[in-house]
């Protein structure tokens, strides 16, 4: 599966560098979770970086092979919660 960035998205990036966000998507255990924003289907992906960093990022799924890095932030505390519960179980 192919990965692009939104344009505007690369653009603001605060905190999180690129090649963090491709580590996430990358990962060999990541959470997806569906979800709708704004009428938009997409898919939120929660992983870590190669140093072990929480991030969460958003993408669009374009075609059969190609999805739109559409951002990337931290986890927030209660997310981190989620997430490393689901990381204990999985």
């Amino acid at each position: 599966m192919g990965y692009d960035w939104l344009p505007a998205a690369l653009e603001s990036l605060r905190g999180v560098q690129p090649h963090e966000v491709t580590q996430v998507l990358a990962a060999p255990r990541r959470m997806p979770v569906a979800a709708i924003s704004g009428g938009v289907r997409i898919i939120t992906v929660a992983g870590r970086t190669l140093t072990g960093r929480a991030l969460i990022v958003a993408v669009r799924r374009i075609d059969d092979f190609d999805q739109l890095i559409l951002g990337a932030r931290e986890l927030t505390p209660a997310e981190t919660a989620r997430f490393e519960q689901w990381e204990a179980t999985a």
